[in-house]
């Protein structure tokens, strides 16, 4: 091979491999530029989805265990979180009831989410009590317990809000019913309104596990 034709074959190489370069780049450069998907539309099921994730509050709190705990305990799974008593006469027995019938249809494809009830009281739900409550639920089921102020400030992070009152001596709490979704980045990527089925919760997961996985994958893992 005369010295013409080895500089014409490298040129030519040169060039294909200039081309497959540009083309690998395009497409590397469209797909980072490409805006989300928008959040889905679940309102149908009374689930509503932030494009973004919102930030949940900084806490140092008990768990069922009697372990302190902070907001890092929320990263890396899924949560499904409920504020909530265990002395709470209706809408918590029926609430966590739901969250274990969702929890024994959610399929093998899906992440495996952790279940907790967020005490809105702290005098009477002691680590032992939340343990003797959350336990008869599953074994993904926990609770956090603590400082009042503290349960308050991640309540509200939730989009969740209760109270205190005194009847007849009696101290009842009113409090939210929704449900919270965090994201295994420790942000709270949906709110569940009642009325929940579990079916619908099992859809809802997955449609917002799908879409986080496509569009913002570092929150999606679990």
């Amino acid at each position: 091979m005369n010295r013409s034709i080895r500089l014409t074959l490298i040129i030519l190489l040169l060039v294909v491999v200039l081309i497959f370069g540009l083309v690998v780049g395009r497409q590397v450069f469209l797909a980072g530029s490409e805006e989300p998907s928008p959040a889905p539309e679940l309102s149908e099921i009374n689930a509503y989805v932030y494009d973004q994730g919102r930030q949940v509050a900084d806490f140092e709190l008990v768990n069922e265990q009697g372990e302190t705990v902070t907001h890092e305990s929320l990263r890396g799974k899924w949560t499904f979180a409920f504020v909530g008593y265990t002395n709470c006469p209706d809408i918590c027995p029926a609430a966590m009831a739901t969250l274990r019938k969702t929890d024994k249809m959610l399929p093998a494809d899906l992440p495996q989410p952790q279940y907790l009830l967020i005490t809105a009281d702290p005098e009477h739900d002691t680590p032992k009590k939340l343990r003797d409550y959350v336990g008869f639920f599953g074994e993904n089921f926990h609770g956090l317990t603590g400082d009042l102020e503290t349960l308050r400030e991640l309540a509200k992070s939730l989009n969740a809000a209760f109270s205190h009152r005194e009847v007849d001596g009696d101290l009842l709490v009113d409090h939210s019913g929704h449900y919270a979704l965090i994201n295994p980045e420790g942000e709270m990527a949906a709110v569940l309104q009642p009325p929940h089925n579990p079916e619908d919760l099992v859809e809802a997961f997955r449609e917002i596990y799908e879409w986080a996985r496509a569009n913002h994958p570092r929150a999606s893992q679990s």
